[in-house]
Order: C-alpha cells, then sequence, then structure tokens
C-alpha cells in the first residue's frame, strides 16, 4: 500500500499548530514507501528492528532523523550509535550507560528518552516508578552521562477501546513527566519531550500533553508481519 498523502497532510495540519512532532513509524515497510514520505517533506522516522534501521539508513538521505523506538538491547547500541538522533526506549540504566559509552567512543551525544511503564499490560516494557527512582538516584546529578543526555520520557498505553483507561494512563505519565521536570530537571533545557500516542490513540495523547506521537499504520498502511 503507497503513503497516504491526504491523510499526512491532515496529520501535520493537525499536528503543526500544537507543536507536535511526528515520528512516521516504518517498521517492516519498504525504503520507497519512506522515500515518499520524506519528498513530502517529512524528515522523522522511527524503527522498532536494529538491523532494519541500519539497512535504510544506508539506502535513504542523511538528513533523516532516525529513531528507535523498539526494545533495545545493550549489546546492539553501538550498531546505530553513529548516526541514530533519539532512542525512545531506554528502560534500564545499564542500557543508558552502554548508550553514554557509544556515545562517547564517537564523540557524539545521543539524545534519549526514559521509556516508562504506564500500561496495564505485562507484555510493555519500560520503568516502573521505584525503578525511575533508581534511576535518578544514581545519576549523580546527571553529570555522568553526558553522551547520552536525556530528553524526556515515553511510553506506551495499553492496547484497549476502553478511552477512559487509556487517558488515565497518558494523565500518569505527563504527571511524572513535569514531577521530574520541576524536581531533577529545572534547569535542563533538554528535558522537554514526552513520547507517547500511536495511531490508535495519539488523539487522546495529544489532549493529555504529548508533544511527539508515533504513527505508523495511518500513513503507511498495516505493517507487514
Amino acid at each position: 500500500m503507497p503513503v497516504n498523502r491526504s491523510v499526512y497532510e491532515e496529520i501535520i495540519n493537525e499536528l503543526g499548530p500544537r507543536g507536535v512532532t511526528l515520528v512516521a513509524v516504518s517498521k517492516t515497510k519498504p525504503a520507497s514507501d519512506i522515500r515518499e514520505l520524506y519528498e513530502l517533506g517529512q524528515r522523522d522516522f522511527g524503527e522498532n528492528y536494529v538491523q532494519e534501521l541500519i539497512q535504510k539508513q544506508s539506502e535513504l538521505p542523511d538528513d533523516i532523523r532516525w529513531h528507535f523506538i523498539g526494545h533495545l538491547q545493550s549489546n546492539k547500541v553501538r550498531m546505530i550509535a553513529p548516526f541514530v538522533s533519539l532512542i525512545h526506549g531506554v528502560d534500564s540504566l545499564k542500557l543508558l550507560q552502554e548508550v553514554n559509552k557509544q556515545g562517547a567512543k564517537l564523540g557524539r551525544p545521543i539524545s534519549c528518552l526514559l521509556q516508562m511503564h504506564i500500561a496495564q499490560e505485562e507484555t510493555k516494557f519500560g520503568l516502573d516508578k521505584a525503578e525511575l527512582k533508581e534511576v535518578i538516584n544514581q545519576l549523580k546529578n546527571f553529570s555522568d552521562n553526558p553522551f547520552a543526555p536525556i530528553h524526556g520520557l515515553m511510553g506506551m498505553a495499553s492496547f484497549s477501546e476502553d478511552l477512559d483507561k487509556v487517558r488515565q494512563e497518558f494523565k500518569t505519565l505527563k504527571n511524572i513527566f513535569d514531577d521530574l521536570r520541576s524536581e531533577h530537571f529545572s534547569g535542563d533545557p533538554r528535558f522537554t519531550t514526552l513520547s507517547m500516542g500511536m495511531s490508535g490513540d495519539y488523539l487522546a495523547a495529544m489532549e493529555e500533553g504529548s508533544n511527539m506521537v508515533r504513527l505508523g499504520s495511518l500513513l503507511f498502511g498495516e505493517r507487514v508481519k
């Protein structure tokens, strides 16, 4: 299925006035689909799988901002460190430290989001509040990870038709984000990103405070299994 241009333009017009960044989730889609959206002006693209991201990055324009939005294993960070723009799914101190290590080797900071577990589904990755506190406490005022700066939070709501439940999960993440920014990142102008909302729930996410949404099927059609 080709890119749905009319839907893309509608979404951009919807997000623009709200200052919300669109990450086009291109997992399993061919590079030709990404290029079509690129030619419409899209620059932020998200991938879930390391090998697929590496392959597409080698085939597509250098000014694309690549977002890694899947579960990232520490031993694969080095493979995307030279070019990735933002890693959404940092869900452990170990992973954050590995990103910092690889960034230091390359001399380039790699922006990160801490992934919070807000869904009531056990299959979702992410930190709970206790784990988040532990990560924050061990960062020593964030001076020991200069090459893995934390730019905000990411979370995924439950896959549910219960919109009230989904909204409550988004509210929870927004409250955590606000508390962190106030208590720990008040002096850091980089801590500004709240990545929540996908094709089925992005409108609710924006209403609850998201400023970055990750949309795939609305733009590219259902993904290939």
